[in-house]
């Protein structure tokens, strides 16, 4: 026995969704046996864009009865059935959740004719309930009412059931190990099927082909497979948008990081928040005025080229430069912590010897300033992040130049690194940004023994 669902709701994402109508048809396999529908109460305001979609206003639920007064008729009517709707993880969630916001469970077999139709009449452009009712000739009225609706899947779904291959796919659907009724309606199963369960970075894709979200994981299957289970707003819309996926493997997690990141910077997916900002980046630099002192400062990096550092804000850089006139007795006023003074009054660096105010000094104090040039030279080098391949005959390798993460690479094991110029050729370049430098500083502190100096 099958209830053929449909609601309507206030379009609050789903844990904020409530239903302003519901229509549930009894179908035993050939007809309909019962039929419940009653407007409701959300008990909340109905925003202007749902009631242009619906029709459905304040005023036509405002007597209408509120949902824990019809939820015996619910329960009534959908025990020991299968619940049935296009698109069902919508639905049968939204229904879920108010159920439990009164304190009652509401659990039952689910079967979604999205996906069933997918499966049973392929070749279709779009298998959204109005564009393929209207392609296979069944009757739709009252589009986005909960009756009209409903009607419409029942008569869908009668056509379903009498497809060749339908009983198949039907115990196939309804086996619990094949998730099917947990992947987004728009995505074959073939799509979940090919992932690994390896580490790598995995791509959600919309039916243009775009590219929507860009994740990481150890497990690449296993995460794809909690996007789906997440009932989150933006997770249950990033899934209904999903037709497609695509991956790539790196053997590890710190190239999975490194990679996600310059993807969401490449794409700019829709559903990627984090790291979609290009952060400014400021150089340190120096340079000699007409009275032969040497100033420390900064600027954004495309006008500092050869910079001696580099930050990723304003407030990072004058930290910056405040530590070196901590550390190497130099002026905030040369350092340009401090502008247009006549000596420097620095509230927090009070040792200036006095080159603001006595160029007699100037050869000392420049002798400080190379002092601190010198000690960013020092603590700058080439280093190798050494970790798993893709394969047991591969390592995997991350360079890091000047501090600076310049890519990472793939050599096999049987390739000797004695140098810098033995893994150049191996290495895909990546740009070094805000995100990537912290990712390579946490696996640094993290994971001293698997890193090497190169000359």
């Amino acid at each position: 026995m099958y209830t053929i669902i449909d609601i309507e709701t206030t379009g609050n994402g789903v844990k904020g969704n409530k239903i302003t109508e519901i229509s549930i048809f009894k179908y035993d396999g050939h007809e309909v046996v019962d039929e419940f529908t009653s407007l409701v109460n959300p008990q909340c305001e109905i925003p202007q864009f749902i009631t242009g979609l619906t029709g459905i206003d304040d005023n036509m639920v405002r007597n209408a009865p509120l949902l824990e007064e019809i939820v015996p008729q619910i329960e009534a009517i959908t025990k020991d059935t299968i619940f049935v709707a296009h698109s069902v993880n919508f639905d049968y969630n939204v229904i879920k959740n108010e159920f439990k916001q009164l304190g009652l469970d509401y659990s039952r077999k689910k079967l979604c004719t999205v996906r069933l139709s997918r499966k049973l009449l392929p070749g279709y452009h779009s298998y959204s309930l109005g564009k393929l009712t209207a392609s296979l000739g069944i009757p739709l009225t009252d589009r986005h009412r909960a009756r009209g609706d409903a009607h419409a899947t029942v008569l869908l779904f009668h056509k379903l059931l009498r497809t060749q291959g339908a009983e198949t796919v039907f115990k196939q659907f309804l086996n619990s190990k094949s998730q099917e009724a947990t992947l987004p309606p728009g995505l074959p199963k073939a799509e979940y099927d090919k992932l690994p369960m390896t580490p790598g970075v995995y791509y959600f894709k919309d039916m243009k082909g775009k590219i929507i979200y860009v994740g990481k994981a150890i497990n690449i299957k296993k995460r794809v497979l909690g996007h789906f289970y997440d009932k989150k707003t933006k997770e249950i819309r990033l899934c209904a948008e999903t037709t497609s996926l695509d991956f790539e493997e790196t053997g590890n997690e710190l190239i999975a990081l490194l990679k996600e990141s310059a993807e969401i910077k490449k794409h700019y997916p829709k559903y990627n928040r984090a790291q979609k900002r290009t952060v400014q980046q400021y150089g340190i630099f120096s340079y000699e005025d007409r009275n032969g002192i040497i100033h420390l400062a900064f600027n954004k990096i495309k006008m500092t080229p050869n910079a001696l550092a580099v930050c990723y804000s304003p407030t990072e850089a004058r930290q910056y430069l405040e530590a070196l006139c901590g550390m190497f007795d130099l002026c905030p006023k040369y350092c340009h912590l401090q502008e247009n003074i006549a000596i420097c009054s620095h509230y927090k660096l009070k040792q200036c010897i006095g080159i603001c105010s006595d160029v007699s000094l100037v050869k000392q104090y420049n002798e400080r300033v190379l002092e601190a040039l010198k000690s960013l030279k020092d603590i700058q080098s080439t280093l190798l992040i050494k970790t798993n391949g893709r394969h047991m005959d591969e390592n995997a390798f991350v360079l890091i130049r000047e501090n600076n993460y310049a890519g990472y690479g793939y050599v096999s094991k049987d390739i000797q690194i004695q140098d810098v110029a033995d893994i150049e050729f191996y290495i895909t370049p990546q740009k070094n940004t805000l995100e990537t430098q912290r990712i390579v500083e946490s696996y640094l502190r993290k994971n001293p023994s698997s890193v090497y100096a190169l000359p």
